[in-house]
């Protein structure tokens, strides 16, 4: 019997997707509507991304093939789903990631902020969170949580090497310890060496044991930081990635949703419009998940945050803040691509936020448009840039330059000319070579993949059949339906990706807002936020698993601090939809763009 369990344990992917499709199929069979078949498509895929049987892409391309031999839609219509302009944007936004980090300017900025911050504990895991956070609103989560733990880890050891060489209380260890190794003399026979062994033997007086009681305490205050810097960093990457567009691919299947089922919504949903609703409600999370780890790690506030510290503190201090320097050092001077990469990211985030504010007319609102509609969307600006950054070289050719050139006589210049002459071709800031390796093109297929599911849905009619369903939640108040939804999908996060959370949840909860009458943004931006809040287990987002694979964490204690943080995290989550997201995005309205059919029935 054991044997057999063994074989089933071991094939248990391949069960799963044998017996799964079959369990599930007298749905189609017995009911056959269009509704019954794609719905029979949802549920397979989502057993599928929550069991992980399959990589998430390659489920992901169900809906090629399953829709057209259920006839729900096209071919051709379900593969156009799969390339939009939402994944344009996540293409180049990565591309400029991948360029900040492949010349490690991440790097530079961190280590910068944290010799301004400094290394008084309280301020030391407000440091890291606060880089971590602004790092992981351009670049991926788990490249920011990948490259801040190993950082955060040095500076700790170095911390706690430093409060043991200042301490008596290390010094006394040594000594306790090899008092420990001489009771482990082995027997002999002899009598005399008998005699010698007892005479070793080392009896620990109170003093040496109250000392070995501070010893232990010192580890456990030392393992005790570790997990509030391990949790910080892991918890302020995902936080950080709420609050820009690009920042966190739920985002991006958000504004896919939006585009997707409300083609006329006229770009309500903006890089500039997410920042001012997103930013503010990321800073007072940042702030409570701070606060929270200081209370949950039972810190003393006004000793971490460097009161009352005596010589030994200061001189540990001082020490980490050495290693953070030399770290700094080590990097030396910026490099032409440093500054490079530097100026064109400062140049996207620019036209980004000033393509179309909202509150005033943007530069493609009056250049590139017709007939009052913007050709220009936020892919465009950073697929421009990207294109930049494959042209321009990294470095300054050397006959370019102001010292070299008055050094060049007429021979050299024939030289540089003179096509039988191989002269070295500079590398560009990013090559398709880096791009490749770092690219994650199973997401680009997921956000398709949710396309495609939202787009059949629609087709067949299931959003409209879903949202009729849940007509009776019209009777509740607005917002405490809010509330239940990212709860429940703050929930649902924990145990599958948050990118398929998203795409499963947002069709849905779209149809149903429209059927009772709720603005569908009032609904779908604080449950795609919501789905970010993946706090409580390591498996729920990679900088989880990062953080817990360094060993001093334990799942009780990710669930013990992930728990109360979600629900923080929803409860800031509805301030911030209640109060500045009302005005920011017309809330009180049901807008025209939701549907004709809904809209006439809902004004």
């Amino acid at each position: 019997m054991t044997t057999v369990w063994k074989v089933i344990v071991a094939h248990r992917n391949y069960l799963i997707i044998l017996l799964v499709p079959f369990l599930l199929l007298p749905l189609p069979l017995l009911i056959p509507t269009k509704e019954a078949k794609c719905g029979y498509v949802i549920i397979l895929m989502a057993l599928f991304w929550c069991m992980e049987v399959l990589p998430l892409g390659v489920t992901a391309l169900f809906p090629v093939v399953l829709f057209p031999l259920m006839n729900i839609m096209d071919s051709t219509k379900v593969c156009m789903e799969y390339l939009k302009d939402s994944n344009m944007l996540f293409l180049g936004g990565l591309m400029v990631a991948i360029a900040v980090e492949h010349w490690n300017l991440h790097k530079r900025i961190a280590l910068r902020v944290l010799l301004i911050v400094g290394v008084r504990p309280a301020l030391l895991i407000m440091g890291f969170m606060s880089v971590t956070a602004f790092l992981s609103m351009w670049i991926s989560n788990t490249a920011t949580t990948a490259m801040m733990i190993p950082i955060a880890q040095a500076v700790l050891d170095q911390l706690h090497k430093s409060e043991q060489e200042t301490s008596p209380v290390g010094h006394v260890a040594e000594s306790i310890n090899k008092a420990f190794k001489l009771q482990e003399v082995p027997d002999k026979s002899d009598a005399s060496q008998e005699t010698q062994k007892q005479d070793n033997r080392h009896v620990l007086t109170v003093e040496e044991e109250e000392k070995l009681e501070d010893v232990k305490q010192l580890e456990e205050k030392h393992l005790t930081f570790c997990k509030g810097m391990s949790l910080s960093v892991c918890y302020a990457a995902s936080i950080g990635g709420i609050a820009t567009l690009t920042g966190s691919t739920p985002n991006l299947v958000m504004k896919g949703q939006m585009d997707r089922l409300f083609p006329t919504n006229n770009n309500v949903v903006n890089f500039a419009s997410w920042f001012m609703f997103a930013f503010p409600t990321m800073l007072l999370l940042l702030a409570l998940s701070w606060i929270w780890l200081q209370m949950f790690l039972g810190f003393d506030f006004r000793k971490n945050l460097g009161f009352g510290a005596n010589a030994s503190m200061k001189a540990k201090q001082k020490m980490a803040y050495r290693i953070i320097k030399d770290e700094h050092k080590k990097l030396g001077s910026m490099r032409f691509a440093e500054i490079a990469v530097t100026v064109l990211f400062l140049i996207l985030v620019v036209l980004w936020f000033t393509r179309d504010p909202g509150f005033i007319p943007g530069w493609a609102t009056n250049v590139f448009n017709k007939n009052g509609e913007s050709y220009v969307t936020d892919a465009t600006v950073v697929m421009f840039i990207s294109l930049l950054m494959f042209l321009i070289p990294s470095e300054i050719p050397t006959y370019l330059c102001h010292n070299r050139a008055q050094q060049v006589t007429q021979q050299d210049w024939f030289w540089i000319l003179d096509s039988t002459k191989q002269i070295p071709v500079l590398p560009a800031l990013l090559d398709w070579k880096t791009v490749n390796q770092k690219m994650p093109w199973n997401i680009v297929i997921l956000l398709g993949g949710g396309f495609a599911l939202a787009k059949g849905s629609e087709e067949s009619g299931l959003s409209e059949w879903l949202g009729s369903k849940l007509t009776p939640l019209q009777n509740m108040s607005s917002p405490i339906i809010v509330l239940l939804l990212c709860l429940l999908v703050a929930t649902f996060t924990e145990c599958t990706s948050n990118v398929a959370t998203t795409t499963l949840f947002l069709p849905i909860l779209a149809a149903m807002a429209q059927t009772i009458c709720l603005n569908p943004l009032y609904v779908m931006l604080p449950c795609t936020l919501s789905a970010s809040l993946a706090f409580m287990l390591p498996v729920a987002t990679p900088p989880n698993a990062i953080a817990f694979s360094y060993g001093q964490l334990k799942v009780i204690d990710m669930a013990k601090a992930g728990s109360v943080l979600n629900i923080l995290g929803v409860l800031t989550i509805m301030l911030a939809i209640n109060t500045w997201g009302y005005p920011l995005f017309d809330l009180n309205h049901f807008p025209v763009w939701a549907n004709s059919t809904s809209a006439a029935s809902c004004k």
